[in-house]
């Protein structure tokens, strides 16, 4: 399975599984601090596995992967976002492979609690639960929005943005890296985003309970894509959580830069 890395070249492995929407290229962010702490940071590809692989099966071959690459060893787990779910899940795969989890702006099951009516993309989860073949016909839409109109489909997006999200948005470079993130996504691998979505409005409340191993969560106080609840829940369902932090006038995208020295710095002393 194709992979980007970045930080040290043989430094401790850290599995980084970017948000959905999102793609490899996210975690460019980590690079500068991996370099610093001797951490090496692996991104798997995850839109380009088979789209016929799903269900349980699709954790399973991302912890047959992270087991190949990680050759006996223990790796860490950075989720953010959706890729949160992801990660908790592979993590099910791995009992005893996986020394750390961090969370940052995590998603949590939407059966969990009220958190629908708080969520930014509140519509699109909706159509997906209730109406999959629907969301099938607007995934293909955002990739042509994704081809044909990126800024359009940047704007959508942040067109809600809260707290300091509002700033990045307004930030040349931000929209640029996430305008190429987008195109990652959806252009070419928008069955493999179409098969996170719809797994992650499926109830998989019950599974949290496996989660055995060291958890920390990162999450944005204002973060209005994951609402500030949804780690909230994490924190009291996931029996292996240690520590939670809320970051004031922080959002989703805002979070995760905010996190990623502090995670990385923390890493490096372990």
């Amino acid at each position: 399975m194709k992979f980007c890395h970045y930080g040290a070249n043989n430094g401790r492995i850290v599995i980084y599984f970017h948000g959905a929407p999102g793609a490899p290229e996210e975690c460019v962010v980590f690079d500068r601090y991996a370099k610093e702490n001797g951490l090496r940071f692996i991104c798997f590809d995850r839109f380009t596995i088979g789209s016929s692989i799903v269900g349980e099966a699709y954790y399973q071959f991302l912890a047959q992967e992270i087991s190949k690459l990680a050759d006996g060893r223990q790796v860490d787990f950075i989720g953010f976002s959706i890729g949160a779910f992801i990660a908790l899940q592979t993590c099910r795969y791995l009992p005893d492979g996986v020394k750390c989890l961090h969370l940052i702006s995590a998603a949590a099951p939407l059966e969990a609690g009220d958190f629908l009516n708080a969520m930014a993309g509140k519509q699109v989860f909706q159509i997906a639960k209730a109406f999959p073949a629907l969301f099938v016909l607007l995934s293909y839409w955002q990739e042509l929005l994704a081809l044909l109109f990126p800024n359009a489909l940047f704007h959508l997006l942040f067109a809600s943005a809260v707290g300091k999200d509002q700033v990045l948005a307004d930030n040349a470079g931000f929209k640029a890296s996430i305008s190429k993130i987008l195109r990652s996504c959806f252009v070419g691998n928008v069955q493999g985003y179409i098969r996170e979505i719809i797994a992650y409005v499926q109830p998989w409340e019950t599974t949290l309970s496996e989660i055995s191993g060291n958890t920390l969560i990162w999450h944005g106080a204002e973060d209005n894509w994951s609402p500030k609840m949804m780690a909230e829940y994490l924190k009291s369902a996931i029996p292996g959580c240690s520590y939670i932090e809320i970051m004031e006038g922080l959002s989703h995208y805002s979070c995760l830069y905010e996190a990623v020295p502090k995670i990385c710095k923390q890493l490096g002393k372990t």
